[in-house]
């Protein structure tokens, strides 16, 4: 298994407490995608983030290829085997699209080559736009640089929260199908927060969160 959540608890306590997730469980076989859907509100970034470690659950234990998560490997843990790729792209909008897929290795102070970086945009289709800066790309082109960027550190898990939620319809299937084809080429594991039905569709399960549990759609 990539990953294993077990009995995940999250809860917030301002303005005042709300419990987010209660008791949720996931495991994920390397090279399987899992959509999680529901309405808005259940909490489904709140779970990509414990899941991608972005955050730490107030009880439960996760597990990411082997490894149990701690405050003092986390940020290891994310570096080496997660990319994220974000409903608002979350791209420094200054520096070009090379410079933005290549970031994540600056951060991590790795050195990949330009490249490389000219690489992953070529298999997202933007070599044409490597040197432009990113605020002067379109909202798909963005997140074509997004999906690129998650790819940089070449993790075993990508984790997608509403990836196709700022597109317009036509950009959103494409982008899906750029997305699953990449994952399924490069042999990764996926797990999507999503609306699109369609999007869901695509993955090997879907699952529902509602009322802070997860539960597989083939037993509602």
């Amino acid at each position: 298994m990539i990953l294993i959540a077990k009995n995940l608890k999250k809860s917030y306590q301002i303005p005042k407490p709300v419990e987010v997730l209660k008791e949720v469980s996931l495991s994920l076989s390397l090279g399987e995608s899992i959509a999680i859907c529901g309405r808005s509100g259940e909490g489904k970034t709140t779970l990509l983030h414990l899941l991608g470690t972005l955050e730490m659950a107030d009880f439960g234990s996760l597990e990411i290829s082997g490894t149990l998560v701690t405050k003092n490997n986390i940020l290891t843990i994310r570096r080496n085997s997660i990319g994220f790729i974000f409903q608002a792209f979350h791209l420094l909008e200054d520096l070009t699209a090379l410079e933005n897929v290549l970031m994540p290795a600056k951060v991590d102070r790795r050195f990949i080559s330009l490249d490389h970086g000219r690489e992953l945009l070529a298999q997202v289709d933007l070599s044409h736009r490597a040197n432009f800066p990113v605020k002067l790309l379109s909202g798909g082109e963005r997140q074509r640089v997004a999906i690129a960027r998650a790819l940089c550190n070449d993790p075993k898990l990508i984790i997608a929260d509403e990836p196709s939620g700022n597109l317009d319809l036509d950009t959103a299937k494409e982008i899906g199908k750029l997305l699953f084809s990449l994952v399924k080429e490069k042999k990764k594991s996926l797990i999507l927060a999503t609306h699109d039905q369609s999007l869901a569709s695509l993955c090997d399960r879907t699952l529902i969160l509602s009322g802070g549990k997860l539960q597989d759609i083939a037993a509602s």
